[in-house]
């Protein structure tokens, strides 16, 4: 099984040779067989290729099992053809529609919660995926700025039942959330969309919420949820305020899955500021290999890659219960590199 790994922008390269050292450490005690193929996208790409992702890397994204991808800065990329926005690129052209985003406070938490937003990603209010051509945040005048949001039932439908199937496999419960009181027809043909899919799952529980409302329960309730499903905007936000009340958007994982290709992306930036200073806190990416190897495992029926999930996950919980093993941004005193080696010694010490 191949892996195509991506390091990224910023603090990219740091927090995936620290994911991959726990990854390669995993692949040999459980005689995983991944195979590693290594690259450069982003501004690395840029100065050597002239592109942030070149044609022949876009040939080979395809032909992969899965993709480990860092973090990346297009805020720094040219606005010409050279400057293309990786993320973007994986989500639409390979159609890897689901953002599989779990917040769950670690064990001992004084208001513990576990849940999982689910978010579509190919269209929305992100302008750069939502037009065949050209970009759909419009400047009308040099004073007026129209964005235009596409919501189709094909994608609302696909990403429902991405969430179904998760609960499924969890406490069977799903909170659809939209803003369907003031968008009639776009968040309105969405929950049409869901609560058509939920007539497939009569063993979950459906419900729906405001999004108002649901950033609102998540600081009051967030143990009142377990699955939730929203479009991209809505899902952005409320992922990042979910993994923030579960500790720390450094310790938040993320995928990004199609039907037949998944990619890790860690789901903070690339946080040029401390690039280089060996200060990021790697959980973030070494949780999204975990979530990773667990959707591997499930689509290829392989227990030993959802077994090596459940492992790394525990071992990266070990760290992270003791002060004296966390990183920086947690209080603690390791940095990238340091914390990488401690969450491999917890995983080789089983």
């Amino acid at each position: 099984m191949q892996l195509l790994v991506l390091p990224g922008d910023g603090i990219g390269p740091e927090i995936t040779a620290a994911a991959m050292q726990v990854l390669t450490a995993l692949n040999d005690t459980h005689s995983l067989g991944l195979a590693f193929e290594h690259d450069i996208i982003g501004m690395a790409s840029l100065e050597r290729h002239g592109s942030t992702l070149r044609p022949d890397l876009i040939a080979r994204l395809p032909t992969q099992d899965g993709i480990i991808l860092g973090p990346v800065d297009t805020v720094a990329y040219p606005a010409d053809a050279g400057g293309i926005n990786v993320s973007a690129y994986l989500r639409t052209r390979l159609d890897l529609y689901a953002n599989i985003r779990p917040a769950r406070t670690p064990p001992g938490a004084a208001k513990p919660f576990d849940l999982v937003i689910v978010r579509e990603l190919t269209e929305g209010f992100y302008a750069d995926r939502n037009m065949a051509e050209g970009n759909a945040d419009l400047l009308a005048t040099p004073d007026v700025a129209i964005s235009l949001r596409k919501v189709t039932r094909q994608a609302s439908e696909r990403i429902a039942r991405r969430a179904f199937e998760l609960a499924m496999t969890r406490e069977r419960r799903v909170t659809a959330v939209h803003k369907a009181n003031v968008f009639k027809r776009g968040d309105g043909l969405f929950l049409d969309a869901v609560r058509s899919v939920a007539l497939d799952f009569p063993e979950v529980t459906l419900d729906d919420i405001l999004v108002d409302a649901m950033a609102a329960w998540l600081v009051r309730a967030p143990q009142r949820f377990d699955v939730i499903v929203t479009g991209n905007l809505y899902g952005d936000i409320l992922s990042d305020l979910a993994s923030e009340l579960s500790g720390s958007l450094g310790l938040a994982g993320s995928i990004m899955a199609g039907d037949d290709l998944c990619a890790a992306q860690a789901q903070h930036g690339s946080a040029p500021d401390i690039a280089g200073r060996d200060q990021a806190n790697p959980a973030s990416m070494i949780l999204s290999i975990a979530l990773l190897l667990n959707w591997l495992g499930a689509r290829h029926a392989r227990p030993d890659l959802t077994a090596a999930a459940r492992a790394m996950i525990a071992a990266l919980d070990h760290a992270l219960a003791d002060p004296a093993t966390r990183t920086a941004d947690l209080g603690g005193p390791l940095g990238t590199a340091a914390f990488g080696d401690t969450v491999t010694r917890a995983l080789l010490a089983g």
